[in-house]
């Protein structure tokens, strides 16, 4: 019968890859291939946000982290929709004013070309860690079908087979393609969660509701857990979510290039903010089958039920006790999760490396020659990227946190510098630079030396990068004002 299940994700893997292609429409030049000529409906963009941040952590970690603990992700999604109204209100006015295609390009034009290529190269190799993860994850469902059925692949056949379909319609289709096709997709896994969520209640007894809300598993605002050394504690939720999010889609290129392909400013501010609610409904969605997942185990550890990790649970739950057929529709929504994270994070990657490497370091390049540097900057991407996912196999922590902390290292020095050249207007690019790359160091050594929860890495590096850009400021004259400084924006 698992034979049923494989057939319907081959059918989904070759269908959507079709699909690609088929809503790619012309891609004439590297502005249509990575903006989509800035025409693309707001609430498609919206879904092609919370397709690009969910991937596989998403969808069979948070189901983990709700059967060990609660309704911990709702509460950082309050949070996260603070931080994307101030990076709609904020950060969005900047970048599309000016029409850029990268966020990095903002900080060539308030401090210089040398911070533009260090945030470039930092954003490339945060991408590469984190999509790395993502892209192992989703290897996890397909191994254990495969393993059901008696055919023996490996995990680096399953990360490879993905990558070549994704990068197809990736490649041919440029942003256009990955935003449609991560629609189609967000539909796909939310559809198959609310029918894991019917198909558990209906199975669970009576009082077994009654007995998870006794036993705290709906709680959303945690005030008992350690408030710097557990992600959940309601002031880290909240506080660093917030922060989190401000650096996540106001700095991070692979979702705010997003945003950037809306038709207008008022659009793409729709778009970001509507994806924080969506995100938040998301997590309550993936959690409450975390918890139909304890009422129906009877609240066995992960231990007794014979898992690897608490990833594994739904997976398993899929693959064990849904019928043939509908378990290989709902892995095709753990794939398509994952499907629409990475080829969001292929089209990005090249973007920022045609945007803030080439062009600035080679310098203009005609337009039709940039759309072919484009297109073969994503199949190296996607070749390296399908590598660093190879190296997290052995990993037994939970993905979705691993993912989220390697952005700790990382993203409190890129929103630090966009703070700083919002609020310190004595910084060069000097102290800049300086302050970037000591924000680096400090929250490496930070990450690897304490168990501080993730959500307060990016405003400790925040603080970090104010701190030692400010005092360096304060070493020299002021710079001469920039056409484009963004208090002068800001006043326009």
């Amino acid at each position: 019968m698992r034979l049923l299940d494989l057939t319907v994700i081959v059918i989904y893997l070759v269908a959507i890859a079709a699909i690609g292609l088929r809503l790619s429409g012309q891609q004439n030049s590297a502005s249509a291939y990575f903006v989509g000529e800035r025409d693309l409906p707001w609430w498609a963009v919206c879904f092609s946000i919370v397709a690009t941040e969910t991937s596989t952590l998403t969808v069979i970690s948070v189901p983990g982290v709700a059967y060990l603990g609660a309704f911990g992700f709702v509460e950082l999604s309050i949070g996260y929709l603070i931080g994307r109204t101030l990076v709609a209100t904020v950060l969005l006015p900047l970048y599309m004013r000016d029409g850029f295609v990268s966020a990095y390009q903002y900080l060539s034009r308030r401090f210089g070309t040398g911070l533009q290529v260090v945030a470039s190269v930092t954003f490339l190799i945060t991408r590469l860690l984190a999509e790395g993860v993502r892209l192992f994850a989703s290897a996890i469902p397909i191994k254990l079908l495969c393993d059901a059925i008696g055919v023996n692949v490996d995990y680096v056949t399953i990360i490879v087979g993905l990558s070549l379909i994704t990068l197809v319609y990736t490649y041919v289709g440029g942003i256009r393609a990955v935003i449609w096709t991560d629609a189609i997709q967000m539909t796909l896994y939310i559809g198959g969660a609310l029918l894991c969520v019917l198909i558990l209640t209906n199975e669970i007894p009576a009082g077994g509701l009654a007995r998870a809300w006794d036993a705290g598993k709906f709680q959303v605002l945690n005030f008992a857990a350690p408030i710097l050394t557990s992600p959940f504690n309601w002031i880290a939720a909240i506080i660093g979510g917030a922060v989190f999010g401000m650096a996540s889609h106001g700095t991070d290129q692979l979702l705010v290039q997003r945003v950037l392909a809306c038709r207008t400013l008022r659009d793409g501010q729709r778009a970001m903010i509507g994806s924080a609610v969506m995100v938040g409904i998301q997590f309550a969605l993936f959690s409450l089958v975390g918890t139909l997942l304890w009422v129906h185990l009877d609240g066995r550890s992960i231990a007794e039920l014979g898992l690897r990790s608490a990833d594994d649970l739904f997976p398993r739950f899929i693959l064990d006790e849904l019928p043939a057929g509908i378990s290989g529709l709902l892995i095709a929504g753990i794939l398509a999760a994952t499907m629409g994270s990475l080829s969001s994070a292929l089209n990005s990657m090249a973007n920022s490396t045609v945007a803030d490497l080439w062009r600035t370091l080679a310098g203009p390049t005609s337009d039709e020659r940039m759309l072919r540097i484009s297109r073969i900057f994503t199949v190296v991407w996607a070749v390296v990227m399908a590598g660093f996912a190879c190296l997290f196999t052995d990993t037994k922590s939970s993905v979705v946190l691993l993912g989220l902390g390697i952005a700790g290292y990382t993203y409190g020095a890129l929103l630090g510098a966009f703070v700083l050249g919002l609020v310190v207007r004595r910084a060069s690019q000097r102290d800049a630079v300086v302050a970037f790359l000591a924000t680096v160091a400090v929250m490496s050594w930070v990450v690897r030396s304490y168990t501080l929860a993730f959500t307060w890495y990016v405003p400790l590096g925040v603080v970090v990068t104010l701190l030692v850009g400010g005092l360096l400021s304060l070493t020299h004259a002021a710079p001469t004002p920039r056409r484009d400084d963004v208090a002068a924006g800001l006043a326009r």
